[in-house]
């Protein structure tokens, strides 16, 4: 970057003057710069968005981290009889044979694809994956579309919910996998000059609460809830940048400019008042450079002061990216932290108390101090109650889900109290990728 090349000109001088001193005396001479660098570093505008982590960039190898979309890996549009579903992500995996090009992969094919295309540590793949295949797959996979409990597109509120960045809620579109276009552009235009458009944490985050309250101001079945809503909604938001965005030595953090934006929403033309959307044809851009190995955004966040780590127990405090990008968000749109849903009509949203449905297992400012647990408490316990499989079958998997959140430690939730949730009926209208359209809901052109 430019404004560190006179510091970085100097250290290149004192290097040269001082290769027969001690070790230590080179220490002495350049610990100065190397504070003044850092300093300078975590004072300048975080491309991920002023507060949020990491405060030390990650490291760069452009080899280690190229995305190929050429060869094997070049882009090809599904066909008919291919899945294709709400995560834009996903599409474009299966869209460049990261992951079975018809849709649907096994658990492992699940895991061994987001890491490689975006960096998504194997824990949070695992987590994800397996909970997937237990609640709406066929317990050894799933797939990225199908309908209920066959795949993402049809488990809306058990996985899939509401208030999406871009997507369709399923009541009030009678679909969740519609592109709307009053929602993309409120996110595209919020960077409005090409040249320096970074659609970060900070953009996302004031883009978060005009979707919270639109879908309770337009969606009379909005609900709201532990997994679907504090856990899968808030990935929805986080993911678009801590994926999408390129990384590069410059910006190692990453960058999602407007192009990059388009690519991964499959949103094709140049003339912004003309862009259309092309549904499930996700696609990586050129050049694309995902997460560094040694920084996979993972349940478990690696990149702290010291790094690496030397204490992994759950009383070393950590912080975990999931949880601590909700708890960013969280910081400006305390509303993601709670629960509740609209009961028929628009505007009509309630708050459910989490210690009522958890049976007193979470009090509200537990939530709000350890939001990721009790997403994930919650929908480890509600698995044998959405799936109405045996504890014999789904024994083995949960037994992972647990060895995977382990290290959080949290308490967990003995019983849920169902009546609190089946007083809201968007959470009754199981369903997707179609569903009812609710009576007075108030839709929007999609794109």
């Amino acid at each position: 970057m430019k404004t560190f090349t006179a510091n970085a000109l100097t250290l290149a001088a004192l290097a040269s003057r001082v290769t027969a001193f001690p070790a230590m005396a080179m220490d002495a001479l350049t610990e100065p710069l190397q504070a003044d660098l850092l300093t300078k570093r975590q004072t300048a505008a975080a491309p991920q968005g002023v507060g949020a982590l990491p405060l030390v960039p990650p490291p760069f190898d452009p080899e280690l981290q190229y995305v190929s979309n050429k060869g094997k890996y070049k882009f090809v549009p599904p066909g008919p009889g291919d899945a294709r579903g709400e995560c834009p992500g996903l599409n474009a995996l299966a869209n460049h044979n990261y992951l079975p090009h018809n849709g649907r992969a096994t658990i492992q094919q699940f895991i061994t694809a987001t890491e490689t295309g975006f960096g998504m540590a194997q824990d949070l793949g695992g987590f994800l994956a397996i909970y997937g295949a237990i609640v709406d797959g066929y317990l050894t996979g799933w797939s990225i579309n199908g309908g209920p409990h066959i795949g993402i597109g049809g488990s809306h509120n058990n996985y899939e919910g509401d208030s999406s960045p871009l997507k369709s809620d399923l009541n009030q579109y009678g679909n969740n996998g519609l592109l709307v276009r009053d929602q993309f552009y409120s996110l595209y235009n919020r960077q409005p000059d090409a040249a320096t458009a970074n659609y970060n944490l900070e953009v996302l985050r004031d883009f978060r609460k005009e979707r919270y309250y639109e879908s309770i101001a337009k969606n009379p079945y909005f609900s709201y809830t532990p997994f679907s809503g504090i856990e899968v909604s808030q990935a929805a938001f986080t993911f678009i940048y801590r994926f999408m965005a390129n990384k590069s030595a410059e910006a190692p953090e990453g960058i999602l400019n407007k192009d990059t934006l388009k690519a991964f929403m499959a949103v094709y033309g140049d003339d912004e008042e003309n862009l259309h959307w092309k549904r499930g044809w996700e696609r990586f851009p050129d050049n694309f450079y995902k997460r560094h190995p040694t920084d996979e955004y993972s349940i478990v966040y690696c990149r702290f002061t010291p790094y690496p780590p030397t204490d992994y127990s759950p009383q070393a405090n950590i912080p975990r990216p999931v949880q601590t990008d909700i708890l960013y968000f969280a910081e400006t749109v305390p509303e993601v932290l709670g629960l509740g849903c609209n009961h028929g009509a628009v505007n009509t949203f309630n708050t459910i108390d989490p210690e009522t449905l958890s049976n007193g297992a979470y009090t509200a400012q537990q939530v709000a101090e350890s939001p990721l647990c009790f997403a994930s408490e919650f929908a480890k316990v509600e698995i044998p109650l959405i799936t109405g499989l045996s504890d014999i079958l789904v024994a083995p998997l949960l037994s992972k889900l647990a060895d995977l959140t382990g290290s959080m430690n949290c308490a967990s939730i003995g019983s849920v109290n169902q009546s609190a949730l089946t007083a809201c009926p968007g959470f009754s209208l199981y369903g997707g990728p179609t569903g009812t359209k609710a009576k007075g809901a108030i839709t929007n052109g999609i794109l």
